[in-house]
């Protein structure tokens, strides 16, 4: 109340009711730049795809079997990246984008995805909203995972187009739970292979496209989507692969997302001649004439995800995540 009696604060009540009526206006929703009604439908249109949506609280029965469950959360969103997609016109692949960023996450720790919930703040509904949906479903999938729900808000007066974020759970048996602890000098790192830049390091992507006045349209490999590692995982770990650590490589790339699984007074010696860096982030290098340690820090440079596993583990390991059509490779040595 204080703030209302300094001098210069008003109140509502200070002001006169503006007479909409001599500009010809019926204020509602729609004039203030909210469609209730566009919105209506394009709920309607997204049951069709989701069944369950609609209530106020998405419910997901917990999972028989378990005797010691613990839940995992995450959250993320998918950067700068959505710039490209505005630039580009193509929304198409975003979502799978979104639901890779937060599950890949919580796999790390050995939980199996249960369920997804988005949020999409917009200017205006339309059909792009419809294809990031068709991409969030299309992750949900590939996850294997419920999308539970989500809320898609209109802001008339946002000045981004389009925003997203994500948040999914997942559960692991307590005895299952994979943190490192494990980990000891002479393990091995195997790298699996990113499908490129991921969803990370698109501030410099962006950066160097208002400089150069790049085309995004020549360079489609940056809308390609974030690898789901989901499924190889569970693969990996239904074999029975000892898996002591894991590392989803996101922004920092290596240096900075490995150390992270790691017990205290460990580190690992990366041999970055193990794999070959796809060219696309080359370019970036080349274009930007950048640094190849600032490249290290800020991209995944092919490697989306990193597996720490005993040394006489690897080969078998090797064979089921490229049976699960991902290169990878052995990348690296634990060290005290």
């Amino acid at each position: 109340m204080m703030l209302l009696l300094v001098s210069g604060w008003k109140t509502m009540s200070d002001f006169e009711p503006l007479d909409f009526k001599k500009e010809g206006i019926v204020l509602d929703y729609k004039t203030a730049g909210v469609d209730i009604e566009a919105g209506n439908k394009f709920v309607e249109d997204l049951k069709k795809k989701v069944p369950n949506l609609g209530g106020f609280g998405g419910m997901f029965k917990v999972p028989v079997g378990y005797k010691e469950p613990v839940l995992v959360s995450g959250t993320d969103g998918v950067g700068t990246k959505i710039d490209i997609a505005q630039a580009a016109n193509d929304y198409t692949t975003i979502g799978i984008d979104l639901v890779a960023m937060c599950v890949n996450d919580i796999i790390t720790c050995g939980a199996k995805p249960l369920y997804f919930l988005d949020y999409i703040s917009t200017k205006k509904l339309d059909g792009d909203i419809a294809d990031i949906m068709v991409g969030i479903l299309k992750g949900c999938e590939i996850a294997e995972m419920d999308l539970l729900g989500g809320e898609t808000a209109e802001h008339p007066q946002y000045q981004m187009k389009i925003d997203l974020a994500g948040f999914c759970t997942g559960i692991v048996e307590q005895k299952d739970i994979i943190d490192g602890r494990s980990i000891k000098p002479s393990d091995r790192v195997i790298g699996l292979a990113s499908s490129g830049l991921h969803s990370n390091g698109y501030s410099i992507v962006n950066y160097l496209a208002r400089r150069l006045k790049l085309n995004y349209c020549n360079y489609p490999e940056l809308l390609t989507p974030t690898t789901i590692y989901a499924p190889v995982v569970k693969n990996l770990l239904r074999d029975g692969i000892d898996i002591y650590g894991m590392a989803h490589i996101t922004g920092g790339g290596i240096p900075e997302n490995l150390p992270r699984c790691l017990p205290k007074g460990l580190k690992v010696n990366i041999d970055w001649n193990s794999w070959t860096v796809p060219d696309i982030f080359l370019e970036i290098q080349r274009q930007g004439n950048m640094d190849m340690d600032e490249m290290k820090r800020v991209f995944n440079l092919g490697i989306g995800y990193c597996v720490v596993l005993p040394a006489n583990r690897v080969e078998y390991a090797m064979d089921i995540i490229t049976n699960d059509g991902i290169e990878c490779w052995e990348i690296g040595e634990v060290y005290a």
